[in-house]
This record gives C-alpha cells, sequence and structure tokens, in this order.
C-alpha cells in the first residue's frame, strides 16, 4: 500500500510541475520587458509560489520518492531558468541591436569642419596693458566683482548722497546693514584701491603700484557706446613725494607703448570725487595724428581716460595720515581703447561671439 500511495503522490506532483510548466511558458512568451522576467523568477521559485509548496514537502515522502521527486524539481526549475534567462539575453540583444542601428555612422558623408576660434581684441588690449605696467613694476590684481558701499564708494570721497553717485547708477544686491552698508557690483575698478590702502594700516614703507582691471557694472541702456556691463582698467602708484609730473610721464608713455610712438597727450582740467587735481586725458588721433578724420571727429584729439592725485580725504579714509605719502590714479575703459585702436564702432560686437568678427584680429 505504501509503494501506491507514494507513487500516487509522485504522479500528483508531476501533474502540478506539468501545470506550473505550462503557466510559467505562457507567462514568458508573453513577457517583452526584462524587469518583467525578473519578476516572474521571485512568482515561480519565491516563498510563497507552488514550487516551494512542493519543496516542503518532500521530508513527507521515502528515500526514494524523494529522490525522483526531487529529479522533477531540479528538471523543471532548470527548464523554466533556462527559459527565462534566453528570453532575457534575446530581449537586451535586440536593444543592443536597435541602439546600435540608431547610433549608426554613415562613413561617406562629408566631415563637420570645427570652426577655429580668435582671440577677443579686448583680450589683446588686456595683455598689452598688462606688458606695458609689469615692465613698470607695476603688480596685477583682479580683485573682487561684489562689494560694499564701503569701499566702492565711502572711502573713495563718495559718501552717502554725494551727487557723483547718481552717475555710477549701479545694481545693488543687498539692503544694507545697520550701517547701511550695502552690497553691490562694483561700478569701478577703483575699489580695490581703496582696500589695498586700507590694508596698509596707515604705514606706508614702501612704493604702492598696482593696476586692477575686470569687469564693472553701471545701470546703463546698452547701445553702440555704452554697455551695463564693461571692463576696465585702473591704475595707482602710491609713495613719499610722487607728483603731478610723475603721472604726466606716465600717461605719455603709457599712450605712447599703446599707440605708437609718435602719440601725444593733452590734459584738460576736470574733476573726479577720489582725486584732487583731476585731468582728463586726450590722445592724438592714431589714425591721422592730430590732422582730423571721422575717427577722431575732425579734432585731431579722442578723450581715452580720467586721471589725477589721489584726494586727501581717501588716503584719510584709508587709515593713512602720513602728509608725505601722496601718489596719482588714472582709470580707462578697455572697450573704449580697442575700439579707437581698431576703429571699432559698436561696443556689442566684442560680446557677440561672431566669428567674422573674431577673425579679424
Amino acid at each position: 500500500m505504501n509503494g501506491e500511495n507514494n507513487m500516487d503522490q509522485l504522479n500528483q506532483i508531476k501533474e502540478k510541475l506539468n501545470k506550473i510548466s505550462i503557466r510559467a511558458k505562457t507567462d514568458i512568451k508573453e513577457i517583452s520587458e526584462t524587469n518583467d522576467l525578473h519578476f516572474l523568477k521571485s512568482k515561480y521559485f519565491g516563498k510563497k509560489s507552488s514550487f516551494n509548496e512542493i519543496l516542503k514537502s518532500l521530508n513527507s515522502f521515502d528515500q526514494v520518492t524523494k529522490s525522483e521527486v526531487g529529479k522533477l524539481v531540479n528538471s523543471f526549475k532548470s527548464e523554466i531558468l533556462t527559459l527565462i534567462n534566453e528570453k532575457i539575453l534575446k530581449i537586451e540583444s535586440k536593444a543592443l541591436t536597435d541602439q546600435l542601428k540608431g547610433d549608426q555612422v554613415d562613413l561617406t558623408l562629408p566631415g563637420i569642419n570645427l570652426e577655429i576660434g580668435y582671440r577677443n581684441p579686448l583680450f589683446l588690449i588686456i595683455e598689452k596693458i598688462t606688458t606695458i605696467f609689469k615692465n613698470l613694476g607695476y603688480q596685477i590684481i583682479s580683485g573682487t566683482e561684489v562689494d560694499n558701499e564701503e569701499y566702492n564708494f565711502n572711502r573713495l570721497n563718495l559718501p552717502k548722497n554725494h551727487p557723483a553717485r547718481a552717475m555710477q547708477d549701479t545694481f545693488y544686491l543687498t539692503d544694507g546693514d545697520g550701517a547701511n552698508n550695502k552690497f553691490l557690483l562694483r561700478t569701478h575698478c577703483t575699489n580695490m584701491t581703496a582696500r589695498i590702502l586700507s590694508g596698509t594700516h596707515g604705514k606706508v614703507d614702501h612704493p604702492l603700484a598696482y593696476i586692477s582691471l575686470g569687469n564693472v557694472y553701471r545701470n546703463d541702456d546698452d547701445d553702440a557706446t555704452h554697455s551695463h556691463q564693461f571692463m576696465q582698467v585702473d591704475a595707482f602708484l602710491v609713495a613719499k613725494n610722487i607728483s603731478f609730473a610723475n603721472l604726466k610721464w606716465t600717461l605719455k608713455h603709457f599712450c605712447q607703448q599703446l599707440f605708437g610712438v609718435k602719440s601725444k597727450i593733452r590734459l584738460r582740467p576736470s574733476y573726479f570725487p577720489f582725486t584732487e587735481p583731476s585731468a582728463e586725458v586726450d590722445v592724438s588721433c592714431p589714425l591721422c595724428v592730430t590732422k582730423g578724420c571721422s575717427l577722431c571727429k575732425y579734432t585731431g584729439w579722442i578723450e581715452i581716460l580720467g586721471s589725477g592725485m589721489i584726494h586727501p580725504n581717501v588716503f584719510q579714509a584709508c587709515g593713512i595720515s602720513d602728509p608725505a605719502i601722496n601718489g596719482f590714479a588714472f582709470g580707462v575703459g578697455i572697450e573704449r581703447i580697442a575700439m579707437i585702436k581698431y576703429s571699432i564702432n559698436d561696443i556689442r560686437l566684442f560680446y557677440n561671439n561672431d566669428l567674422r568678427f573674431l577673425k579679424q584680429f
């Protein structure tokens, strides 16, 4: 009787495995995603699967029947897992083939010519200016484009409500602290003059010769000659017994190095809050050499920069009280020099990245 019972149980397990096999094969055939096939493994061989229930029942059989059932179970599991893995490989292979077809390169097509970049004329001018001043012993700094009112205005003799502030209407970033010290995008590179002089803590033991350069910002309408962002160079020399003659020689040397040895300069009285006396500087037209042409509007001269001797109020605000210490400063727009030197009539051309324009330089 035991033998017959074991045989019946064995036949029942065969029938169960056949039914499970038919369902599994149908599922495998219908599935087209690899993630679903991985889920199928869990469905048929997980802890709650019918297959696992059969495995749990093995201990109720005698040794001979257990061996036979084990062979059936292993055969079934091997077959189904093989079918699942083959289907996964088939799906992945098809996906790879489709991707390769989509990414296929036609080697008979002509190649794409990559345009060669050219140096922006602004950087040609920067390189020239920095070389001139390095040869004179000046240090080159870029400084910070975000600063506060203390260094951008107050220590440069531009206190609150000073009318010259309105001329430098700018982009404010904060409402300021209790001292009304707002942060802003700097309006000139002269902010670094205030920072360097303040950093001496009142003691100037050796000459301070610097040029600072970089972007500056003003709330301006963009047109052919104006931009809300432009580049500036600010130079200053501070030491004992610096005179206006030192400033004039430096300006003349600078212009002759930049525009040619025949260049002349002309100084006109002007006003800048952080210098006294102050002077506007004109350079002889590099095209006509003072004869008059369309570039200089037939005057023979072109206004190029502002300059002067550093105002005593600036020294005082920066903590320098030694009466023997003085110095000069001047600032110039890099775009303006480039427009004069290369006869460019629209400042916006510098920022359009048009290779037709850049390749000329």
